[in-house]
């Protein structure tokens, strides 16, 4: 019998503070999630403890989500310009970074979706740096995404920012069947990121993709100078969105962007985040994104793997390089974790 008073559970009459065991018998044996309070304890684990955190988070992986790993591609329709002031992106025209604005014709959109499938991926995202879309774009979409569901068979998705109502509803008659918005940080943090819009615009623009019926893809960066009880307030609050997929994302600082000199994240931190998020989040896709080659470098990736993380961003990112598919995938052979299937996800 488990029952629990404050921090200290007793599991069959045995009293314990340990986080880890706790965990055990929440998260692994229960599918429940940590709150907010235990997700920090994790954050907080010292050093030594990094390898049981990655070890019991694979393990609730393996059993809430299975072996297989989420295979994704990456494309940008448009490029820079956006008018928006996120602090990490080199894509805003707010400030001097070297990224410059343009778009993607859609022969050429059509040929990356195409060598995404090659690569063994069921998933290809068209991104947009904008604030939302505008007629334009939309128009440049319907006909990127008709085209590609003709010459290829992989599912689309999109990230365009912040929609209406009837942006909503269109996306989803054109077959778009998982929409990414990230929150990119906690509530509380947020202002010190983004000035020109709001999180709660975020979060509204979430809660009517999930009311469509398309899945939500949300996740962020960690390392953006947040403390250990903001990301853990960011892990708690994309649990309760219950989304599908959360991207990681580890802030790869880019010059001419307000965080340029922002530290890079240090590895046993991101190890210990990859544990907590897992944790917290037992039933969804963790997928590595951007800044794990930076952070983590090959080994740290492994460990990833091996600790919570079943999908993966392959090639290149929006402006930044990433590791070559091949690589990936060789990995992926390597750890015996099997790259799940088109046919699975539809």
């Amino acid at each position: 019998m488990r029952q629990t008073f404050g921090s200290v559970t007793t599991i069959g009459g045995i009293l314990t503070t340990d986080i880890l065991t706790r965990a055990r018998a929440k998260v692994l044996e229960q599918g429940i999630g940590l709150s907010e309070e235990e997700t920090l304890e994790i954050l907080q684990l010292p050093d030594s403890e990094i390898t049981a955190a990655l070890e019991l988070a694979h393990e609730v992986r393996m059993r809430w989500c299975g072996p297989e790993v989420e295979v994704e591609g990456i494309v940008s329709l448009k490029t820079g310009g956006c008018p928006e002031d996120c602090h990490f992106c080199s894509q805003s025209g707010l400030f001097s970074s070297p990224v410059r604005s343009a778009w993607l014709d859609i022969p050429s959109l059509v040929e990356a979706a195409v060598e995404t499938a090659a690569s063994g991926a069921s998933e290809f995202c068209i991104v947009a740096a904008v604030r939302g879309p505008d007629e334009r774009l939309m128009a440049q979409l319907r006909e990127g995404v008709a085209a590609i569901k003709e010459a290829v068979d992989i599912n689309v998705a999109a990230s365009l920012g912040i929609l209406t109502q009837e942006q909503v509803d269109e996306l989803v008659a054109m077959g778009i069947h998982r929409y990414n918005h990230n929150l990119e940080t906690s509530r509380s943090y947020f202002p010190k990121v983004v000035t020109t819009h709001s999180w709660e615009e975020r979060i509204a623009t979430l809660e009517m993709v999930r009311d469509s019926g398309m899945e939500v893809c949300c996740g962020g960066i960690v390392g953006l100078g947040e403390s250990e009880e903001q990301r853990a307030e960011f892990a708690s609050q994309l649990a309760s969105l219950s989304p599908h997929e959360v991207p990681l994302n580890f802030l790869n600082p880019r010059p001419g962007t307000p965080f340029a000199d922002v530290p890079v994240m240090p590895t046993n931190e991101a190890l210990k985040t990859i544990a907590a998020f897992r944790l917290a989040l037992p039933k969804t896709i963790l997928r590595y994104a951007g800044g794990r080659e930076i952070t983590l470098g090959d080994l740290g990736t492994r460990e990833g793997l091996l600790g919570g993380v079943n999908a993966v961003i392959v090639g290149n990112y929006l402006t930044t390089l990433g590791r070559p598919s091949t690589d990936d995938l060789s990995m992926l052979v390597d750890l015996k974790m099997p790259v799940k299937a088109l046919s699975d996800t539809l």
